[in-house]
Parts: structure tokens; sequence; C-alpha cells
């Protein structure tokens, strides 16, 4: 068992309308979420939040602290959410079992010391994508299913972001105290996960992108609305977007991401909009 970990400073929207493609891939862009038997972390400055995956293959993986966390237990000041992306998987917290498979997710609120990832099946391991963020206050670990979601549907085929969203992890479902965790599903002839785009002050984001189908690609666009920047992602990849920063894909096929959010609001609607016509 191992965990691995990495820390990224923020970056400013003078600094990002500077940067060459590698550079905004290596300051954003997260290409390697899985890896078998381990415990993967990037932690980004912006909200302090960081992003992640467990994959337990040929045994179970037992949540560490990591060292910039300076905390006896990685939860004594922290909750943790995640969403369950491959085979069934239990997740052990404190002794309680939750049974987690495709697409269902958990949160864990501040304070439960420990933490532990089982796959059922070592030929179908679980892969467990996490979100942690900073808490000051403890509420009750609870398991959310898609049947649990408040669950809204957005566009329409002709604009091509007809989509299916699961709010799970969101104060309309469960307290967190800034935690927030959700899934949209693009249906198939669609590829704009977001339009029009937004940015929200209050709050960033991390995207997950998977269900990419072999041979295709997502195309993400960040950046300040009059001066975007696109990245290109594969399946199974992570892009983390300032709170500066609009944050929309589009795929070359359908596909499924996972949005995370934290921040001091939790008001899921706290968006400011811009005009597909005024983005540069």
């Amino acid at each position: 068992m191992s965990t691995y970990y990495e820390s990224r400073y923020a970056n400013s929207p003078a600094e990002v309308k500077q940067m060459n493609t590698e550079q905004l891939r290596t300051a954003f862009l997260i290409e390697k979420i899985f890896s078998s038997d381990t415990i993967s972390w990037v932690h980004t400055h912006y909200d302090r939040y960081l992003a992640g995956g467990a994959m337990p293959v040929s045994g179970p993986l037992k949540l560490e602290t990591i060292d910039l966390l300076k905390a006896g237990y990685f939860l004594e000041r922290r909750e943790l959410g995640m969403i369950n992306v491959g085979g069934d998987g239990i997740v052990e917290v404190d002794g309680e079992k939750f049974e987690l498979a495709f697409k269902e997710a958990l949160y864990i609120g501040k304070g439960k010391k420990e933490v532990i990832f089982h796959s059922r099946d070592k030929s179908s391991p679980a892969k467990f994508y996490l979100n942690s963020t900073p808490a000051h206050h403890t509420y009750p670990t609870r398991k959310v299913s898609k049947k649990e979601a408040e669950i809204v549907t957005l566009g329409a085929l002709e604009t091509s972001n007809h989509r299916t969203i699961n709010k799970l992890l969101v104060n309309s479902v469960l307290e967190t105290c800034q935690l927030q965790m959700g899934m949209t599903e693009l249906q198939p002839g669609s590829v704009w996960n977001t339009m029009p785009a937004h940015t929200h002050d209050r709050r960033m984001e991390v995207y997950f992108y998977f269900e990419v189908p072999e041979g295709q690609s997502v195309c993400h666009f960040m950046g300040q609305p009059q001066e975007t920047r696109h990245i290109w992602m594969q399946n199974e990849q992570a892009v983390i977007s300032p709170p500066w920063s609009v944050h929309a894909g589009a795929g070359t096929s359908n596909y499924t991401f996972i949005w995370g959010m934290a921040g001091e609001n939790l008001d899921y609607g706290d968006m400011d909009h811009c005009k597909i016509t005024d983005l540069r």
C-alpha cells in the first residue's frame, strides 16, 4: 500500500495569460487519478482542496494522513467526499461499513479516524474518486445513491448540451461544511457540459472526466471570459478550476463528469453567467 501526493500553488489571471500549453497542463491538469493499490492526492492552494483516487486491488487501502496537513489523522480538520467510478466497493469508517456500487457517493464528516477502502472483486476493482476540504464542524457520514440525489435535466440536443445533473453531496441533500459533489451525464449526441459558461468568485471547482469512449477526448475551457484557454483531456483525468475562471468542456463524444466545489457559498445556483457571444 502507498500514498502519493503533490501540492500546487494558486495562479492569478495575469500569470495564466502568459502560460504555454505545457505550463497550463502542469498547473491545472491532474493526469493520473488511479493507480493500483495506491491512494493518490493533488493538493491545490485554491481553498486548500484535495482531489485524488483510491484503487484497492490486492488488498484494502487505509486512508493515511499526509505531511502537508500537519494532522494526527487525515480527517482531523477535514471532510471527505467520494464517488465510486469502478467495480463494487466497500468503505469502512471507524468500523461501520458502507457498500458503494458504480456511481454511488459517500460523505464522511470531520473527526472520523479510520477509513479503509475495499474492492469486492480484485478483477473489477473499485475506483473511489476522492475530494476533501477543510472543515470546522462535524456532520454525519452518509451514503447517497443516484435514487437519493436531486436530479435536474437541462439543455437540449439542438444545442448539444442535453444532460442530467445528479446532485449527490450537496446541501439540498445532506449537510456539509463546504464540500459539494455531483455528477453530470451527457446524453448521446451532446458534448457541452456547461453552456453558457460561468464563474463564481465564492468557490472553486475540480472537474473529473470519465466514461470518455476509447479514442475520444474532451477539450476543457478555462480562463477569464475575455481571455480563455483550453486543455485537452483524456478519460479519468481531472482539472482544477480557479474561482476567477470559466469551466466548461466539449467532447468528441458524450461522456460523464464529476464536479466538486469548495468555498464560502453552498448555493448551487450561485453563478455569474457569461454570454456565449461575449467569450473570447
